[in-house]
């Protein structure tokens, strides 16, 4: 989760490592801290809360002086988030400064080793016992940094992206990736170092992403170094170019990332679209899906690993796949899948989508179903991430950059993605006709317009958000296509507003959830016109004679539902396997607007970082 930056070369490090931390805001904001060498000696800051919060501390406390230095913003595992937990960390000595994304489950035993060898340690976390460990390593085997950082390593268990560097030795940054992403940015004559490209797009277009147990030695005025860290074998850096820019990763006017992205999501569907869906030809070329078509359409069955917005798009798969390919599909939390021993044979396709492609859970569901033999397909937005490279085939969704930790646009991107390739299946097995073919693939190039209409709806969203922003709890009710659209409204308004709410298939809930039906329950009922409109009609009714306040997702001119509920938003009638992609953009809106109101921070709510890169 944490996000780390560090800088190596001719400019001041300083306002390069705040910026960049700025930027990685996203993946941890409990503390931050930076270490600048000065060319005499390390400068720390550190401090609990925001970057600017470091920033601020940093100005009046420290010298800014250096072209060498790392810095972290933080999302607490070991030790609760105060000043001293924060990262970058010393070790004894005091040469050697280390930051730390990831967790190193064997710590505690390593520091009762290290206690006994007369170490000592000012804080709680996992990230100190490591940094120490290295010292050890490189004093008793009497070794340069990398080796120490290699044979450290090789001891620890669990997850890490680290950056560290001894100033005795000021001229080089040794870093080291499994599990966390770390990529590593090459200009002329300076390195940079970071969690994501963002930190660096302004200077560099050429970035290395290491590969899980690799390390690389990055040494001013030499080539990078690339070592295996399991059996110090070499390793070639692959250089690739930024498919990101600056304009990308800012604002743009909008008053939060999160509004942004969500204003985004038209011309998202259509880049993810673009070059893939040839409506007038009657053409879906995916070429992770040409190459490998016999794979998919030989499967026994598809089995979709995700978590969070991207297991709700899953599901949304799910009844793509099934009602239009007739492939059997099982959707799974990653977390879950390879803690219950699954049944995967070499006949199964796992789907595994991640906004990120970073996540811990799902890259691990993706290595086990690779050692049962099962072919792995990711979907996911950051191009050259872990899932990227460890899949055998895949799409990326090119949503551009997702800083809001709330996914918005990943959720539709995702959806299109996976509804071409449950289109592109149906077609090859015969189950579409050339007519019915044709009218998906026209009705999905509309999307985007229609989306843009949906948005439209935004006043009245906000006027609905003021009526409800005091609420307790909220239930929010679909069916068929629509119901992983309720989990997924459910979960919006949960996490950046903090208020509880849950998501039901809407004839569940008379199975329980009505029981908690009154003049204070809002009710958000997606309810397009297509589907088992009638059925959700007759669960509206049900709400409305215990008094319950109706909020409405519905097709445009409807009247049978507009009748009966308290408020009413209007999306543009589509296709039933569509209308996720239209249903959806009134709850990111509702969510958006109640978490203002409330004066939450919608872009970095509490507790919650963008990209899980701890189990």
């Amino acid at each position: 989760m944490c996000g780390i930056v560090g800088y190596i070369g001719h400019r001041d490090a300083y306002p390069i490592i705040i910026k960049g931390l700025q930027r990685l805001e996203y993946r941890g904001y409990d503390s931050a801290g930076i270490a600048l060498y000065d060319g005499t000696d390390i400068n720390l800051s550190k401090t609990k809360g925001k970057v600017d919060d470091l920033k601020n501390k940093s100005e009046s406390s420290i010298s800014l002086k250096g072209s060498l230095g790392i810095g972290h913003t933080r999302w607490a595992t070991h030790g609760i988030p105060n000043d001293i937990n924060s990262h970058p960390h010393y070790s004894n000595s005091g040469d050697l400064v280390i930051i730390h994304n990831g967790i190193i489950e064997n710590y505690e035993a390593i520091k009762k080793e290290l206690t006994t060898r007369g170490y000592t340690f000012e804080s709680d976390t996992d990230t100190e016992v490591l940094v120490n460990l290295i010292e050890e390593v490189k004093n008793k085997e009497e070794v340069k940094l990398g080796k120490a950082v290699q044979i450290a390593l090789n001891q620890v268990i669990g997850a890490y992206a680290i950056a560290v560097f001894d100033k005795q030795k000021p001229d080089e940054i040794v870093v080291a990736k499994l599990g966390s992403p770390l990529a590593i940015g090459i200009g002329k004559d300076e390195f940079f170092v970071a969690s994501d490209a963002s930190p660096f797009i302004e200077f560099t277009n050429n970035a290395v992403y290491l590969e899980d147990e690799e390390m690389a030695i990055i040494r001013l005025g030499k080539e990078i170094k690339l070592r295996k860290i399991k059996d110090d074998s070499i390793a070639y850096p692959l250089v690739q170019e930024l498919q990101m820019n600056l304009e990308e990763i800012e604002k743009g006017g909008y008053d939060h990332f999160m509004l942004k992205e969500i204003y985004e999501q038209p011309r998202a569907i259509k880049d993810t679209y673009r070059g893939r869906l040839r409506a007038a030809q009657g053409i879906i070329k995916m070429a992770g899906v040409d190459e490998n078509l016999e794979k998919f359409l030989n499967a026994n069955r598809i089995i979709i690993v995700a978590c969070g917005t991207s297991w709700h798009a899953g599901l949304v798969a799910e009844y793509i796949f099934e009602d239009l390919a007739r492939i059997p599909v099982e959707v799974e939390y990653a977390s879950e899948f390879r803690y219950r021993n699954p049944v995967i044979t070499d006949k199964d396709v796992l789907i595994a989508i991640s906004q990120s492609g970073e996540t811990a859970d799902t890259l691990a569901a993706i290595k086990l179903a690779k050692e049962r033999g099962a072919f792995v397909f990711g979907v996911c937005n950051v191009v050259g991430s872990s899932i990227a490279r460890e899949t055998h085939a895949g799409a990326y969704t090119h949503a551009g950059p997702e800083i809001g930790v709330a996914s918005t646009k990943a959720f539709t991107t995702q959806i299109t993605v996976l509804t071409l390739l449950a289109l592109k299946l149906a077609k090859e097995k015969g189950e579409f006709s050339e007519s019915k073919f044709h009218e998906f693939l026209s009705e999905l190039e509309n999307i985007p317009s229609k989306v843009q209409t949906t948005l439209a709806s935004n006043p009245l969203v906000e006027v609905i958000a003021q009526a409800y922003k005091d609420s307790d709890n909220c239930l929010y009710l679909g069916r068929g296509y629509n119901f992983p659209v309720a989990l997924e409204g459910a979960l919006k308004l949960k996490e950046i507003s903090y208020i509880h709410a849950e998501g039901y298939p809407a004839a569940e809930m008379k199975h329980g959830p009505i029981a908690l039906i009154d003049d204070q329950m809002p009710v958000i009922v997606i309810a397009p016109k297509k589907g088992h409109y009638e059925k959700v009609v007759s669960n509206i009714q049900e709400i409305k004679s215990r008094k319950g306040k109706i909020i409405a997702i519905v097709t445009a001119g409807d009247r049978q539902v507009t009748d009966l509920a308290d408020h009413v938003i209007e999306v543009p009638e589509t296709i039933e396997s569509l209308s996720p992609l239209l249903t959806t953009i009134p709850l990111q809106l509702l969510s958006y607007h109640i978490a203002v109101m409330r004066g939450c921070n919608v872009d970095q709510p509490r507790n919650l970082a963008k990209s899980v890169t701890v189990e």
